[in-house]
């Protein structure tokens, strides 16, 4: 039987901006769910001085995410290793590199290398499965371009905060009332009509509307990621028209006395969606209204699971 063969692919990019700054974004593995379309969450399971162990979860389509753990090498200040440890099939083995090349009038050239091999000798699949990793490759470049440009203009228009709730209830209760999303309805007042599907166990997608303290109403579609009982992480894959990216998590962490459940967002601002937020509407007012309007809602949804957690405590 012929052994598979091994498939290279190259992509690069121009990027008017200096190689410390494509690099810091390129390390920023956590960072990226927040810029990468695709990119539903990561998580730096080892950290070393010139090293990593990362988890990715990539969105595939509208009903299904991958994932896989990637280890990271630094090997200079202009050029990134990645192997994934293991590789997940149909891959034997993937491995690649970032290679950051100083440009004239302090640009970069970014290059990015993949180098896959499959489990099987099969000639289509191979040819299939490098049409979509280089397109993955391509649209990953695009939008690290975009971040390293317009870094000042991004650390404008993104928003980030976390609330936290101590909870004197059992962390399971706690986790279960948030992760069971299609009961939000009836349970949340501001949540009208969500419809969810969890085809993979722990990766759910769901369609919701809901309607804001101010009135307004908003239609998203959102994949989360459950890590019982510890984190439910959440991607809006279609945000309302006020943002371009809307990221979050519900984080539950365990004390003597009970749970500190913690609501975190990140949020993009649109800029021509500041006029849906009302007429004249700043950029600094849009921040307020986001920080107010996300942290109510989240707040609200905490405030119900530590009533039923803490029901559920004091029938125990």
């Amino acid at each position: 039987m012929t052994a598979p063969s091994t498939v290279s692919l190259r992509e690069s990019v121009s990027v008017s901006a200096p190689a410390h700054v494509v690099r810091d974004l390129i390390l920023d593995a956590e960072g990226w769910v927040q810029l990468h379309r695709r990119h539903a969450h990561a998580e730096v399971l080892e950290h070393g001085e010139d090293e990593a162990l990362i988890q990715h979860w990539v969105v595939v389509d509208d009903h299904s995410v991958r994932t896989w753990r990637s280890r990271r090498r630094i090997q200079d200040e202009h050029r990134v290793v990645f192997e994934h440890e293991p590789a997940v099939a149909p891959f034997a083995e993937v491995r690649g590199a970032w290679t950051l090349t100083p440009t004239g009038a302090g640009g970069t050239e970014v290059r990015l290398d993949h180098d896959f091999t499959l489990l099987d000798d099969d000639p289509g699949a191979a040819a299939s499965l490098g049409a979509a990793v280089g397109k993955a490759t391509r649209e990953n470049l695009a939008t690290l371009k975009h971040a390293a440009e317009a870094r000042d203009a991004l650390a404008d228009l993104i928003i980030s905060f976390e609330d936290p709730l101590f909870v004197a209830g059992e962390i399971e209760d706690v986790y279960q009332y948030l992760y069971e999303a299609d009961k939000w309805p009836d349970r949340i007042p501001h949540v009208t009509r969500l419809v969810l599907e969890e085809r993979t166990p722990g990766v759910q997608f769901f369609d919701m509307d809901t309607v804001s303290a101010d009135g307004s109403r908003h239609t998203t579609r959102s994949v989360r990621i459950c890590l019982p009982h510890r984190k439910i992480v959440y991607k809006q894959t279609r945000p309302p028209a006020t943002m371009t990216a809307h990221t979050g998590h519900w984080l539950f962490t365990p004390t003597p006395e009970g749970v500190i459940a913690s609501a975190r967002h990140t949020a993009t601002i649109r800029p021509e969606g500041l006029h849906l937020l009302g007429e004249g509407m700043t950029m600094r007012g849009a921040r307020r209204y986001l920080r107010k309007v996300l942290s109510a809602n989240s707040m609200g949804n905490l405030r119900l699971a530590k009533e039923y957690a803490e029901g559920r405590a004091s029938r125990g």
